[in-house]
């Protein structure tokens, strides 16, 4: 499918086939094609908690107010991020670069992320985001539905996936064959409302 066709198609599925299986190599393409998602300075700290334990979805869904496609859908994925990557060996995230690019990205890192906290969270949660829409329109074009999802307690969801403490949980992505269409776009804002020019 083309990209713009896929992003125009890509919808909030809700109702998924418990019975439709995905093949580990789709799995796998979906997740090399993730991967190739953009992060601040190359850091990589996305983790993808792939849950295909159907015991272990069922009490994330007790914890996700009962959605069914938490154990419904094909997969889930808790997109989770490592708030301390940019200081877990930082020259392997630039190893392939030419030396005089490493001499000045690779102190970089330490430079923007060392003692700053809030940046290091809320990098986390834009890398995971921009993961998430790569995840969801890879997902389209394969031919599979999906649906981004907040809905659910993070703290009881760390505690069942073993969630390392210096790790946040950014939202759950699940992927399958929906068996009912999403929902008419129920109000889209226009152009004229959400581009400013410039300044506010």
């Amino acid at each position: 499918m083309d990209t713009l066709d896929a992003i125009r198609a890509r919808r909030s599925a809700k109702h998924y086939d418990p019975d439709h299986q995905m093949s580990e190599a789709e799995f796998r393409q979906l997740l090399e094609l993730a991967i190739l998602s953009p992060t601040a300075f190359n850091i990589q700290h996305w983790r993808f908690v792939q849950v295909s334990d159907p015991a272990l979805r069922a009490e994330i869904r007790a914890v996700a107010w009962d959605q069914a496609q938490v154990t419904d859908a094909s997969a889930l994925f808790v997109l989770c991020a490592d708030s301390q990557a940019w200081d877990r060996e930082p020259a392997r995230y630039w190893r392939d670069a030419p030396a005089e690019v490493q001499q000045i990205l690779v102190p970089a890192i330490g430079g923007y992320y060392q003692g700053n906290e809030r940046v290091q969270r809320d990098e986390c949660m834009r890398s995971c985001g921009i993961a998430a829409q790569t995840l969801m329109l890879a997902a389209k074009a394969m031919g599979y539905d999906s649906c981004p999802m907040d809905g659910f307690d993070f703290d009881a969801v760390g505690k069942l996936i073993n969630l390392p403490e210096d790790h946040v949980i950014a939202m759950f992505v699940v992927v399958g064959k929906a068996t009912k269409p999403a929902w008419d776009r129920p109000g889209q804002l226009s152009l004229d409302e959400v581009v400013i020019q410039n300044r506010f």
